[in-house]
């Protein structure tokens, strides 16, 4: 069972996961072709990166 600690910070994470998930959601609607690399640290995301490809019929 969880104590009341691990519940708070629990919520905390998800009220700063908002932002950064919708900065993958984005950047996954923008995305044709490439990639998405996600940055955690300590259980949080710190940074996306995003790498798109060109891709052109010969």
């Amino acid at each position: 069972m969880a104590n009341a600690n691990e519940d708070r910070e629990t919520e905390s994470r998800k009220g700063d996961a908002q932002p950064a998930l919708q900065s993958v959601l984005d950047a996954l609607g923008r995305l044709k072709f490439g990639a998405i690399q996600l940055t955690v640290h300590e259980g949080k995301l710190v940074q996306v990166d995003v790498t798109e490809r060109q891709r052109f019929s010969n």
